[in-house]
Protein backbone atom coordinates (compact mmCIF):
# COMPACT_ATOMS: atom_id res chain seq x y z
CA UNK A 1 0.00 0.00 0.00
CA UNK A 2 1.07 3.57 -1.18
CA UNK A 3 -0.31 6.37 0.22
CA UNK A 4 0.34 9.91 -0.33
CA UNK A 5 -1.11 13.44 0.69
CA UNK A 6 -1.36 15.92 -1.82
CA UNK A 7 -1.91 19.45 -1.36
CA UNK A 8 -2.99 21.68 -4.24
CA UNK A 9 -3.84 25.40 -3.49
CA UNK A 10 -6.05 27.79 -5.64
CA UNK A 11 -7.02 31.52 -6.11
CA UNK A 12 -10.33 30.97 -4.96
CA UNK A 13 -12.38 30.67 -1.85
CA UNK A 14 -13.27 27.26 -0.14
CA UNK A 15 -17.20 28.05 -0.87
CA UNK A 16 -16.27 29.38 -4.46
CA UNK A 17 -14.59 26.15 -5.29
CA UNK A 18 -17.61 24.01 -4.54
CA UNK A 19 -19.52 25.36 -7.65
CA UNK A 20 -15.96 25.59 -9.45
CA UNK A 21 -15.60 21.86 -8.96
CA UNK A 22 -19.21 20.77 -10.07
CA UNK A 23 -18.84 22.32 -12.89
CA UNK A 24 -14.97 21.55 -13.85
CA UNK A 25 -15.87 18.04 -13.25
CA UNK A 26 -18.86 17.97 -15.81
CA UNK A 27 -17.43 20.01 -18.40
CA UNK A 28 -14.20 18.09 -18.27
CA UNK A 29 -16.26 14.26 -18.51
CA UNK A 30 -17.55 15.58 -21.58
CA UNK A 31 -15.10 16.96 -23.62
CA UNK A 32 -13.14 13.45 -22.79
CA UNK A 33 -16.24 11.31 -23.45
CA UNK A 34 -16.71 9.76 -27.26
CA UNK A 35 -19.25 7.06 -28.83
CA UNK A 36 -17.87 3.75 -26.82
CA UNK A 37 -15.23 5.62 -24.25
CA UNK A 38 -15.92 8.11 -21.70
CA UNK A 39 -17.45 8.91 -18.55
CA UNK A 40 -21.43 7.31 -18.01
CA UNK A 41 -23.41 8.62 -15.19
CA UNK A 42 -25.41 6.56 -13.81
CA UNK A 43 -26.72 7.63 -10.34
CA UNK A 44 -26.43 11.31 -8.73
CA UNK A 45 -28.66 12.20 -5.94
CA UNK A 46 -29.08 13.59 -2.58
CA UNK A 47 -28.10 11.13 0.30
CA UNK A 48 -27.66 11.43 3.77
CA UNK A 49 -25.11 10.10 6.05
CA UNK A 50 -25.33 9.73 10.12
CA UNK A 51 -21.99 11.08 10.17
CA UNK A 52 -21.41 13.86 7.56
CA UNK A 53 -24.94 15.13 7.72
CA UNK A 54 -26.34 15.31 4.19
CA UNK A 55 -24.64 15.26 0.92
CA UNK A 56 -24.82 14.11 -2.86
CA UNK A 57 -23.71 10.47 -4.14
CA UNK A 58 -22.71 10.09 -7.87
CA UNK A 59 -22.09 6.84 -9.66
CA UNK A 60 -19.74 6.82 -12.80
CA UNK A 61 -18.59 4.46 -15.03
CA UNK A 62 -15.34 5.32 -17.04
CA UNK A 63 -14.60 3.57 -20.46
CA UNK A 64 -11.23 4.28 -21.25
CA UNK A 65 -9.81 0.72 -22.55
CA UNK A 66 -8.39 2.76 -25.54
CA UNK A 67 -6.79 5.25 -23.56
CA UNK A 68 -4.64 2.48 -21.21
CA UNK A 69 -1.09 2.24 -21.26
CA UNK A 70 0.02 -0.41 -24.18
CA UNK A 71 1.40 -2.67 -21.82
CA UNK A 72 -1.82 -2.57 -19.53
CA UNK A 73 -4.07 -3.10 -22.39
CA UNK A 74 -1.79 -6.36 -23.10
CA UNK A 75 -3.40 -7.54 -19.62
CA UNK A 76 -6.45 -5.74 -19.54
CA UNK A 77 -9.62 -7.27 -21.08
CA UNK A 78 -11.25 -5.30 -23.98
CA UNK A 79 -14.50 -5.05 -22.60
CA UNK A 80 -13.19 -2.92 -19.29
CA UNK A 81 -14.64 -0.02 -17.22
CA UNK A 82 -13.91 1.08 -13.79
CA UNK A 83 -16.84 2.41 -11.46
CA UNK A 84 -16.27 5.94 -9.51
CA UNK A 85 -18.40 6.06 -7.13
CA UNK A 86 -18.27 9.50 -4.93
CA UNK A 87 -19.77 10.77 -1.49
CA UNK A 88 -19.32 14.25 -1.38
CA UNK A 89 -20.18 15.85 2.11
CA UNK A 90 -18.45 19.37 1.23
CA UNK A 91 -16.45 19.96 2.99
CA UNK A 92 -15.20 16.70 2.99
CA UNK A 93 -15.75 13.83 0.11
CA UNK A 94 -14.66 10.62 -0.74
CA UNK A 95 -14.31 8.58 -4.05
CA UNK A 96 -13.51 4.70 -4.23
CA UNK A 97 -12.78 3.06 -7.39
CA UNK A 98 -13.66 -0.50 -8.59
CA UNK A 99 -12.87 -2.39 -11.44
CA UNK A 100 -15.36 -4.57 -13.46
CA UNK A 101 -15.36 -6.97 -16.83
CA UNK A 102 -18.70 -6.98 -19.13
CA UNK A 103 -19.55 -10.36 -20.95
CA UNK A 104 -22.28 -11.90 -22.44
CA UNK A 105 -24.00 -15.19 -20.79
CA UNK A 106 -20.76 -15.73 -18.81
CA UNK A 107 -19.49 -15.12 -15.54
CA UNK A 108 -15.75 -14.62 -14.65
CA UNK A 109 -14.39 -13.47 -11.27
CA UNK A 110 -12.12 -10.12 -12.20
CA UNK A 111 -8.84 -11.71 -12.21
CA UNK A 112 -6.74 -9.14 -14.09
CA UNK A 113 -6.80 -6.53 -10.91
CA UNK A 114 -7.00 -9.29 -8.32
CA UNK A 115 -5.79 -7.22 -5.27
CA UNK A 116 -6.04 -3.47 -7.15
CA UNK A 117 -7.67 -0.79 -5.61
CA UNK A 118 -7.94 3.55 -5.17
CA UNK A 119 -9.50 5.57 -2.57
CA UNK A 120 -9.48 9.25 -1.89
CA UNK A 121 -10.13 11.64 0.68
CA UNK A 122 -10.53 15.32 0.28
CA UNK A 123 -10.63 17.76 2.83
CA UNK A 124 -10.69 21.65 1.88
CA UNK A 125 -9.29 24.89 3.90
CA UNK A 126 -9.25 28.43 3.15
CA UNK A 127 -5.64 28.15 3.78
CA UNK A 128 -2.37 27.86 1.56
CA UNK A 129 -1.81 24.31 2.43
CA UNK A 130 -0.33 24.86 6.37
CA UNK A 131 -2.74 22.36 7.94
CA UNK A 132 -0.08 19.41 8.66
CA UNK A 133 -2.45 17.54 10.78
CA UNK A 134 -5.78 17.70 8.61
CA UNK A 135 -6.27 13.57 8.19
CA UNK A 136 -4.78 12.69 11.90
CA UNK A 137 -8.26 11.39 12.51
CA UNK A 138 -7.99 9.00 8.93
CA UNK A 139 -4.69 8.06 9.14
CA UNK A 140 -2.77 9.64 12.01
CA UNK A 141 -0.41 6.38 12.55
CA UNK A 142 -0.08 5.65 8.46
CA UNK A 143 3.46 6.69 6.72
CA UNK A 144 2.85 9.13 3.76
CA UNK A 145 4.60 11.31 2.03
CA UNK A 146 3.15 15.20 1.65
CA UNK A 147 3.52 16.26 -2.04
CA UNK A 148 2.55 20.03 -2.99
CA UNK A 149 0.93 20.52 -6.57
CA UNK A 150 1.51 23.89 -7.92
CA UNK A 151 -1.43 24.41 -10.45
CA UNK A 152 0.59 27.20 -11.79
CA UNK A 153 4.46 26.37 -12.02
CA UNK A 154 4.10 22.55 -12.71
CA UNK A 155 4.57 20.93 -15.97
CA UNK A 156 1.73 18.64 -17.27
CA UNK A 157 1.44 16.07 -20.00
CA UNK A 158 2.15 18.20 -23.39
CA UNK A 159 -1.03 16.90 -24.83
CA UNK A 160 -3.07 18.44 -22.26
CA UNK A 161 -1.60 21.99 -22.71
CA UNK A 162 -3.33 24.69 -23.47
CA UNK A 163 -2.33 28.43 -23.36
CA UNK A 164 -5.75 29.54 -22.58
CA UNK A 165 -6.02 26.99 -19.33
CA UNK A 166 -2.48 28.28 -18.04
CA UNK A 167 -2.89 29.87 -14.72
CA UNK A 168 0.37 31.82 -15.67
CA UNK A 169 -1.03 33.35 -17.98
CA UNK A 170 -4.94 33.84 -17.47
CA UNK A 171 -6.20 36.40 -15.72
CA UNK A 172 -10.39 36.27 -15.44
CA UNK A 173 -12.53 39.08 -15.97
CA UNK A 174 -14.74 38.49 -13.81
CA UNK A 175 -12.43 38.13 -10.46
CA UNK A 176 -9.47 40.05 -11.29
CA UNK A 177 -7.71 37.21 -10.26
CA UNK A 178 -4.54 35.64 -12.34
CA UNK A 179 -1.42 35.37 -14.14
CA UNK A 180 -0.52 33.33 -11.18
CA UNK A 181 3.62 34.18 -11.04
CA UNK A 182 6.40 32.20 -9.35
CA UNK A 183 5.57 32.21 -5.30
CA UNK A 184 2.20 33.60 -5.96
CA UNK A 185 0.69 30.41 -2.79
CA UNK A 186 2.77 32.99 -0.23
CA UNK A 187 1.07 36.31 -1.11
CA UNK A 188 -2.29 35.34 -2.83
CA UNK A 189 -5.57 36.62 -1.21
CA UNK A 190 -7.92 34.64 -1.39
CA UNK A 191 -6.47 31.29 -1.52
CA UNK A 192 -7.80 27.94 -0.65
CA UNK A 193 -6.34 24.21 -0.15
CA UNK A 194 -7.74 21.21 -1.47
CA UNK A 195 -6.03 18.37 0.41
CA UNK A 196 -6.35 14.94 -0.92
CA UNK A 197 -5.31 11.95 0.80
CA UNK A 198 -5.01 8.77 -1.86
CA UNK A 199 -4.57 5.31 -1.17
CA UNK A 200 -3.10 3.16 -3.65
CA UNK A 201 -3.00 -0.36 -3.19
CA UNK A 202 -1.84 -3.33 -5.48
CA UNK A 203 -1.14 -6.81 -3.67
CA UNK A 204 0.60 -8.56 -6.32
CA UNK A 205 4.05 -10.14 -5.15
CA UNK A 206 6.76 -8.51 -8.10
CA UNK A 207 5.24 -5.21 -9.22
CA UNK A 208 3.63 -3.91 -5.88
CA UNK A 209 5.45 -0.90 -5.63
CA UNK A 210 6.00 0.09 -9.28
CA UNK A 211 2.23 -0.31 -10.17
CA UNK A 212 1.71 1.89 -7.01
CA UNK A 213 4.38 4.38 -7.82
CA UNK A 214 2.90 4.70 -11.36
CA UNK A 215 -0.81 4.79 -10.40
CA UNK A 216 0.70 7.77 -7.76
CA UNK A 217 2.01 9.69 -11.35
CA UNK A 218 -1.20 9.00 -12.75
CA UNK A 219 -3.49 10.28 -9.90
CA UNK A 220 -1.07 13.32 -9.70
CA UNK A 221 -1.30 14.67 -13.23
CA UNK A 222 -4.65 14.00 -13.34
CA UNK A 223 -5.27 16.64 -9.96
CA UNK A 224 -3.03 19.25 -11.76
CA UNK A 225 -5.19 18.77 -14.82
CA UNK A 226 -8.49 19.35 -13.48
CA UNK A 227 -7.46 22.25 -10.74
CA UNK A 228 -5.90 24.23 -13.51
CA UNK A 229 -9.10 23.99 -15.27
CA UNK A 230 -11.23 24.85 -12.26
CA UNK A 231 -9.85 28.18 -12.18
CA UNK A 232 -9.37 28.50 -15.67
CA UNK A 233 -12.84 28.34 -16.51
CA UNK A 234 -13.80 30.66 -13.48
CA UNK A 235 -15.54 33.11 -15.80
CA UNK A 236 -17.83 30.18 -16.81
CA UNK A 237 -18.85 29.34 -13.40
CA UNK A 238 -18.81 32.74 -11.05
CA UNK A 239 -21.56 33.88 -11.10
CA UNK A 240 -24.01 30.24 -10.84
CA UNK A 241 -26.28 29.29 -7.92
CA UNK A 242 -25.83 25.62 -6.81
CA UNK A 243 -29.46 25.12 -8.42
CA UNK A 244 -27.86 26.48 -11.93
CA UNK A 245 -24.56 24.52 -11.86
CA UNK A 246 -26.77 21.71 -10.77
CA UNK A 247 -28.94 21.86 -13.62
CA UNK A 248 -25.94 22.10 -15.85
CA UNK A 249 -24.53 18.93 -14.28
CA UNK A 250 -27.46 17.47 -15.05
CA UNK A 251 -27.86 18.60 -18.86
CA UNK A 252 -24.48 17.83 -19.48
CA UNK A 253 -24.51 14.22 -18.08
CA UNK A 254 -27.31 13.58 -20.43
CA UNK A 255 -25.89 15.00 -23.46
CA UNK A 256 -22.51 12.76 -22.47
CA UNK A 257 -24.15 9.90 -21.64
CA UNK A 258 -26.16 9.60 -25.61
CA UNK A 259 -22.31 10.76 -26.72
CA UNK A 260 -20.84 7.60 -24.96
CA UNK A 261 -23.68 5.30 -26.68
CA UNK A 262 -23.31 2.78 -23.61
CA UNK A 263 -25.46 0.08 -23.00
CA UNK A 264 -25.58 -1.58 -19.76
CA UNK A 265 -23.75 -4.89 -19.56
CA UNK A 266 -25.85 -8.25 -19.20
CA UNK A 267 -23.09 -9.20 -16.56
CA UNK A 268 -20.63 -7.27 -14.52
CA UNK A 269 -17.93 -8.65 -12.70
CA UNK A 270 -18.03 -8.56 -8.61
CA UNK A 271 -15.72 -5.30 -7.88
CA UNK A 272 -12.23 -5.67 -6.02
CA UNK A 273 -13.33 -4.58 -2.04
CA UNK A 274 -11.66 -1.67 -0.82
CA UNK A 275 -8.73 -0.97 1.12
CA UNK A 276 -8.88 -1.56 4.71
CA UNK A 277 -8.18 1.84 5.75
CA UNK A 278 -11.72 3.04 4.28
CA UNK A 279 -13.81 4.67 6.34
CA UNK A 280 -17.72 5.28 6.15
CA UNK A 281 -17.95 7.80 3.35
CA UNK A 282 -15.52 9.79 -0.22
CA UNK A 283 -13.32 12.93 -3.78
CA UNK A 284 -13.54 15.38 -6.30
CA UNK A 285 -10.85 14.15 -8.58
CA UNK A 286 -11.82 14.62 -12.20
CA UNK A 287 -12.15 11.25 -14.68
CA UNK A 288 -9.09 12.09 -16.66
CA UNK A 289 -8.06 9.43 -19.15
CA UNK A 290 -4.56 7.93 -17.75
CA UNK A 291 -1.70 8.32 -19.47
CA UNK A 292 -0.78 6.66 -22.91
CA UNK A 293 2.80 7.18 -21.86
CA UNK A 294 3.86 3.55 -21.41
CA UNK A 295 6.74 2.90 -19.32
CA UNK A 296 8.85 -0.74 -20.03
CA UNK A 297 6.63 -3.41 -18.55
CA UNK A 298 5.51 -2.05 -15.05
CA UNK A 299 8.05 -0.30 -14.34
CA UNK A 300 8.41 3.25 -13.51
CA UNK A 301 7.66 5.91 -16.27
CA UNK A 302 10.20 8.15 -16.82
CA UNK A 303 10.17 12.17 -16.97
CA UNK A 304 7.62 12.39 -20.16
CA UNK A 305 8.03 15.12 -22.43
CA UNK A 306 6.56 18.49 -22.24
CA UNK A 307 5.42 21.12 -24.61
CA UNK A 308 2.90 24.14 -25.32
CA UNK A 309 0.75 22.11 -27.44
CA UNK A 310 -3.04 20.76 -28.03
CA UNK A 311 -5.74 20.06 -29.23
CA UNK A 312 -8.75 22.53 -28.59
CA UNK A 313 -11.56 21.49 -26.63
CA UNK A 314 -14.90 20.38 -27.18
CA UNK A 315 -17.74 22.35 -27.27
CA UNK A 316 -20.47 21.61 -25.07
CA UNK A 317 -24.17 21.25 -26.14
CA UNK A 318 -26.21 24.27 -25.45
CA UNK A 319 -29.12 22.61 -23.12
CA UNK A 320 -31.50 25.77 -23.60
CA UNK A 321 -31.11 24.60 -27.53
CA UNK A 322 -32.21 21.35 -27.14
CA UNK A 323 -34.93 22.26 -25.56
CA UNK A 324 -36.40 24.35 -28.47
Amino acid sequence: MLMKEYRICMPLTVEEYRIGQLYMISKHSHEQSDRGEGVEVVQNEPYEDPNHGNGQLTEKRVYLNSKLPSWARAVVPKIFYVTEKAWNYYPYTITAYFYHVKRISLLLQCSFLPKFSIHIETKYEDNKGSNDSIFDNEAKDLEREVCFIDIASDEIPERYYKESEDPKYFKSQKTGRGQLKEGWRETHQPIMCSYKLVTVKFEVWGLQTRVEQFVHKVVRDILLIGHRQAFAWVDEWYDMTMDEVREFERATQEATNKKIGIFPPEISISNISMPSSTRSAPSSAPSTPLSTDAPDFLTVPKDRPRKKSAPETLTLPDPEKKKN
